[in-house]
C-alpha cells in the first residue's frame, strides 16, 4: 500500500494532460512494466480507444472479443502471455462507471497474481483523476471518440451524469443511439443520502434545435432539485422554463422518478412519452402512469405525482418512444413482444451492460434500414437497504455522481 500511496501523491500534483506518463514511471520503477497502455470506451461503447498525445494514432481494439474487453465486460483483471511477458489488462472504473482498461506489460519474473490488487487500486485513483482532469483538458475526451460528434450529440453528452453508478442500494445503467447523432433524448440522475432522483428525457424535434430545448429542460429540472422543490414543483418549475422560452411551439417529454432508499416507496411524473417495463422474478410487465401534459406545452401546468414501490430484486427498464415504437420490417412495434423478450434475455447481465444489449437488439430487430429517431434505455437494479435504516447524513438536494 506504500507503492499505491506514493503513485496517488504523484497523480493529485501532476498536470491534467500528463497523468498516464505519470502512472507509466510508477509502474515502471515499483513493479517492473515493460509497457503501459490505457483505453478509454468509445461513447458507442463498442471500442477501446488508446489515449495518446496525438489522438486516433494508435489501432482501436473492440470490446467484444479481445482481452481488454474481457477486462472491461466482466469488470475482473484479465491476464494474458506471451513472448516471456504478461499483459495485465484491468478495468478502470469509478463508482461503476466503467471508463477504459488499463494495460500493463510485466516480465514474467515480476509478475505475480498478488500484484492485481495494488494496481487495481492504481486504476481507481487514475479513474478519479481522469474525472478532475477532463474540466482543464481535452485529451480523454478526444480517446473516447471513434468519429466526429455532431454538435447536437456534443451538447448532449457534455449534459449527461456518466453512462453508469453503482451503490449498495441500487445500481443504473444507461446508453443512447446513434451515440455520434444523438439530439433529443436524455437521462440525468442525483442520489443523496437517502434518495435518488431519476429523470429521463425526450425533447422534440431534431438536431441543435432538440438539443437545446432538452438541455433547458434538464438544467430546469437540475436548478429545481437543488433548490430543495418536491417532485411535482420540479416538474412545474421545468414546465415554465421551456413555456418561457417556446411559447407552446417546442415541448418536452419526461418521466420523473424519486426513489426513497430506505423504504423503496418511489414518486413518479409522467409528462410525456418515456415509458417503464419491470421484471420481477421471470415476470415482465410495462408499468403505466396516469399521463400528464409534457413540460412547456401550455402556460402553469399543474403536475401530481404518484406512487408505487419496488422490491429487492426489481429490475426497471426505462426506453424512448425511438425504442419502444421502433418497428420490424413486418410492422410489429419493439415494444409490444419483442422489448419484452430482450429483457428477459439480458437479465444475468449487470445494468450497465444491458442498455446496449437491447439497443443492439433493436438494431437488428429494425432491419436494415437506420432508425428514425434516437433511442434511449436505461436500466435500473433495486437492492435497497436490508435494515431499512437511515445512516443519519442530511440530505443534499444538489450534486450527482
Amino acid at each position: 500500500m506504500d507503492k499505491f500511496a506514493a503513485v496517488e501523491r504523484a497523480l493529485r500534483s501532476a498536470a491534467p494532460h500528463t497523468l498516464l506518463n505519470v502512472v507509466t514511471v510508477a509502474l515502471m520503477e515499483q513493479y517492473g512494466a515493460e509497457r503501459v497502455e490505457l483505453r478509454l470506451a468509445d461513447y458507442g461503447m463498442r471500442s477501446l480507444q488508446a489515449v495518446e498525445s496525438v489522438p486516433y494514432t494508435t489501432e482501436p481494439v473492440l470490446i467484444h472479443g479481445s482481452p481488454q474487453g474481457r477486462a472491461f465486460g466482466a469488470q475482473e483483471p484479465c491476464v494474458t502471455h506471451d513472448n516471456g511477458s504478461y499483459d495485465v489488462h484491468l478495468p478502470v472504473t469509478i463508482r461503476g462507471d466503467r471508463m477504459g482498461v488499463l494495460t500493463v506489460r510485466l516480465p514474467e519474473d515480476r509478475y505475480a497474481q498478488s500484484l492485481l490488487p495494488e494496481i487495481l487500486h492504481v486504476c481507481q485513483a487514475l479513474g478519479h483523476e481522469i474525472l478532475v482532469a477532463e474540466r482543464d483538458t481535452d485529451l480523454y475526451v478526444l480517446a473516447r471518440r471513434a468519429a466526429r460528434l455532431t454538435l447536437a450529440a456534443e451538447m448532449q453528452w457534455q449534459l449527461l451524469p456518466g453512462r453508469s453508478c453503482v451503490r449498495p442500494e441500487f445500481s443504473l445503467g444507461a446508453h443512447l443511439e446513434p451515440a455520434y447523432a444523438i439530439f433529443g433524448d436524455n437521462y440525468d440522475w442525483s442520489a443523496s443520502a437517502n434518495h435518488l432522483t431519476l429523470t429521463v428525457t425526450n425533447g422534440m424535434g431534431e438536431g441543435i434545435e432538440a438539443a437545446l430545448l432538452t438541455n433547458l429542460a434538464v438544467n430546469a429540472l437540475r436548478n429545481a432539485r437543488r433548490a430543495g422543490l418536491d417532485l411535482a414543483d420540479q416538474a412545474a418549475l421545468a414546465d415554465q422554463a421551456v413555456y418561457a422560452q417556446y411559447r407552446g411551439s417546442a415541448y418536452v417529454s419526461v418521466l420523473l422518478l424519486r426513489f426513497d432508499l430506505n423504504t423503496g416507496e418511489v414518486e413518479a411524473v409522467d409528462a410525456g412519452s418515456p415509458r417503464m417495463w419491470r421484471l420481477r422474478e421471470r415476470s415482465v410487465e410495462a408499468v403505466s402512469f396516469d399521463a400528464q401534459l409534457p413540460l412547456g406545452m401550455f402556460e402553469d401546468t399543474v403536475y401530481v405525482p404518484e406512487r408505487f414501490t419496488v422490491e429487492s430484486g426489481d429490475r426497471l427498464l426505462f426506453g424512448s418512444d425511438g425504442v419502444y415504437e421502433a418497428s420490424s420490417p413486418a410492422g410489429e412495434r419493439y415494444g409490444e413482444r419483442a422489448l419484452a423478450r430482450s429483457l428477459l434475455s439480458t437479465r444475468l447481465l449487470p445494468p450497465a451492460q444491458v442498455p446496449g444489449a437491447v439497443l443492439r437488439e433493436l438494431a437488428g430487430y429494425h432491419g436494415e434500414t437506420p432508425l428514425d429517431d434516437d433511442a434511449l434505455v436505461v436500466c435500473l437494479d433495486w437492492r435497497g437497504r436490508p435494515d431499512n435504516g437511515d445512516d443519519g447524513e442530511a440530505d443534499e438536494v444538489s450534486g450527482g455522481f
